[in-house]
């Protein structure tokens, strides 16, 4: 990718191909259903040169009273980790997962809040690099390590205090990417409160993509991230990331992201919990 644009959002199959050796690349295929799948599906074949990061045990921090399922790792730790893989501040980085970009979103999110941009999504992931005919392996990569120092981006993250001091202040935009019947609480197949936080609108991170799993035109995604002083959230703060880079793919600045989101938000009873539309 010698004398190409910096990719910062997106980033297609082809493209990745045509410059594979001067990229650092992650593998961060995960099922919340059985957080071993994505170790063994890595294993079993990846892109070339591709390491892999854990969802629960690389892109997370532990879990704790009054905290989502998903909180941020320590960044040091992380750092370590992109380090040892090859990161270093000039590095061209691309995350891809099996499932629509829903985890290599949070990845990507990570760096950026890191204080690093140049951080690409693979657009169509998995399946789209299979479905281009490109190759795939088995080997692990042994690259040499880079410098890679976290500049954190404190201002990207909301806390739950913080949030609910916005929400009473008008201006303030609280989007939930979750499903439409999670938000509005006529099911919740994962957190033990259904509903949402009051004001805040659905926009479902699905509805970001084509029906080939590819993201939207940035045309499209404009039309659907109008929203500006927006602040971001899901279930635990992973398909949040999702909407944040579409938005950003769309054009707007970098939102910020309710760590913590749902789950977090009803480890405290004394929260409001809103059902419906």
């Amino acid at each position: 990718m010698v004398n190409t644009p910096e990719y910062r959002t997106l980033i297609g199959p082809d493209e990745l191909a045509e410059g594979i050796d001067q990229v650092v690349i992650f593998d961060v295929r995960f099922s919340l259903a059985d957080p071993q799948a994505g170790r063994q599906l890595y294993h079993a074949g990846h892109l070339p040169k591709a390491h892999f990061l854990d969802l629960d045990g690389d892109l997370s921090g532990p879990v704790g009273p009054g905290t989502g399922r998903h909180p941020l790792p320590d960044p040091v730790e992380l750092g370590t980790k992109l380090a040892a893989a090859g990161v270093n501040p000039e590095a061209q980085v691309v995350a891809y997962d099996d499932s629509h970009g829903a985890f290599a979103a949070r990845l990507w999110w990570l760096l950026r809040w890191l204080g690093h941009d140049r951080v690409a999504v693979l657009n169509g992931g998995y399946a789209g690099w299979q479905a281009a005919g490109l190759p795939l392996a088995t080997a692990l990569p042994q690259p040499e390590p880079g410098q890679f120092q976290p500049q954190l981006r404190h201002d990207l993250v909301v806390s739950s205090e913080a949030l609910a001091d916005l929400l009473e202040q008008s201006g303030t935009t609280l989007i939930d990417a979750r499903g439409a019947q999670r938000f509005r609480g006529e099911e919740e197949p994962i957190d033990p409160v259904a509903g949402h936080i009051p004001g805040a609108i659905n926009l479902p991170f699905a509805a970001n993509l084509d029906d080939s799993g590819k993201f939207l035109p940035a045309e499209q995604l404009r039309q659907r991230h109008e929203h500006r002083q927006a602040i971001h959230m899901c279930g635990s703060g992973v398909t949040a990331c999702h909407n944040i880079l579409a938005s950003c793919h769309a054009g707007n600045e970098l939102p910020r992201l309710y760590v913590g989101s749902w789950s977090e938000w009803i480890t405290d009873d004394r929260r409001p919990v809103a059902t419906g539309e």
